[in-house]
């Protein structure tokens, strides 16, 4: 018709078979969530708080099917990154992770049939490096604080897709619920003692878990009731100084050296407006925290699940102090074992210049009974 003349028309590029691609991609990883049970809550057992009307919990990510709290988000960035056309057939996907979302994603990528490769610090731990790699994906080691421009020159090259787990955690994920780790976590503590949590205490890596939480909170806060957000924060990191300060230029020149938590500069999935509170943990005491806790619950854990631990303890001696009752809950990240050469090798520790003495000493006499 000539009323429709000078009409422009550019179609996007992909062809019928692309979008059954995807669309049976999607099914794929819908069926894996469905096989996957939910994680467990583990109800921490020590008298003392028990005696003052105060419960502890951790929420086991670990057993997730790749191994750690990242599996939720890797599932996210992946579905997120399908829906929008981003990930294509026989295409890489490239991240850049110290570690435990790589290993994650390259679980999904192999699902799909798709080359991964990640860009991780020098530093990552053999073990995850090793587990990446027995999941079909490559790794790349350099600087930690070169890992970004790395993982993005590597998907232009190569024509993948950048992942980018920094600037996407807080948006793939949907915090109004559909089984995120907010609502899994207040589900389950329905029938407790204290069923609303007084605190939930989480690290921060992207930031994407904190903001899932502090987002739902707010959300559902007729229904969950007057629960609060702490975010601990490790050595090596800006995160609590950006909560600090409001200063989003801050950069470090080394990142952290709890594996998974902590960034050298403000990523863009760290919400602080969603946060009641912040605490910086010393790496000794998370690392001494880990030691403690697998005297408690026989396992061994990583090192953010320690960072965590001293936050909800610290919050429950402040409990203590002032009388009041309710319930925390914190997260374990993953397992120990991936760790071993570290976290649990004294060597790698006195290397360290880490004292875990004194505070291996504070958590016992905290945890004594009454």
């Amino acid at each position: 018709m000539d009323s429709w003349s000078g009409t422009q028309v550019v179609d996007a590029d992909l062809a019928v078979e692309e979008h059954a691609w995807v669309h049976e991609a999607i099914s794929r990883i819908e069926a894996d969530f469905t096989r996957s049970s939910d994680t467990h809550l583990i109800k921490l057992e020590l008298p003392r708080l028990a005696a003052a009307g105060i419960d502890l919990y951790l929420k086991d990510e670990s057993t997730h099917p790749s191994g750690s709290l990242k599996h939720r988000l890797a599932r996210s960035l992946i579905l997120y990154g399908l829906s929008n056309g981003w990930i294509r057939r026989g295409r890489p996907i490239v991240e850049a992770s110290s570690g435990s979302t790589a290993i994650s994603e390259a679980y999904f990528a192999r699902f799909l049939g798709l080359p991964f490769i990640a860009v991780a610090p020098k530093t990552t731990a053999p073990a995850k490096i090793q587990a990446i790699e027995y999941l079909g994906g490559e790794v790349r080691l350099t600087e930690p604080t070169d890992i970004y421009d790395e993982a993005r020159r590597i998907a232009h090259t190569s024509g993948g897709h950048y992942m980018d787990q920094f600037t996407y955690a807080e948006r793939a994920t949907d915090w109004r619920g559909n089984n995120n780790i907010a609502e899994s976590l207040f589900s389950q503590m329905r029938l407790e003692r204290h069923p609303v949590p007084t605190w939930v205490v989480v690290s921060a890596g992207t930031g994407g878990t904190s903001s899932t939480i502090g987002r739902y909170i707010r959300y559902r806060s007729n229904h969950v009731g007057a629960t609060r957000l702490c975010v601990v924060d490790p050595e090596n990191s800006v995160f609590f100084d950006f909560y600090r300060t409001g200063d989003c230029s801050l950069r470090l020149d080394r990142g952290s050296r709890i594996e998974g938590i902590g960034r050298p500069r403000v990523e863009a999935s760290f919400i602080p407006s969603v946060i009641d509170r912040m605490m910086k943990i010393p790496d000794a005491a998370s690392i001494a925290a880990i030691h403690w806790l697998e005297h408690r619950i026989h396992r061994k854990c990583g090192g953010s699940t320690g960072t965590n631990l001293v936050g909800a303890l610290k919050i429950a001696e402040e409990m203590l102090a002032t009388g009041q009752t309710g319930s925390i809950v914190t997260l374990i990240c993953d397992p120990g074992a991936l760790y071993l050469g570290t976290y649990y090798d004294q060597g790698w520790i006195d290397a360290q210049g880490l004292d875990l003495a004194p505070h291996l000493e504070a958590l016992e006499a905290f945890s004594a009974a009454p």
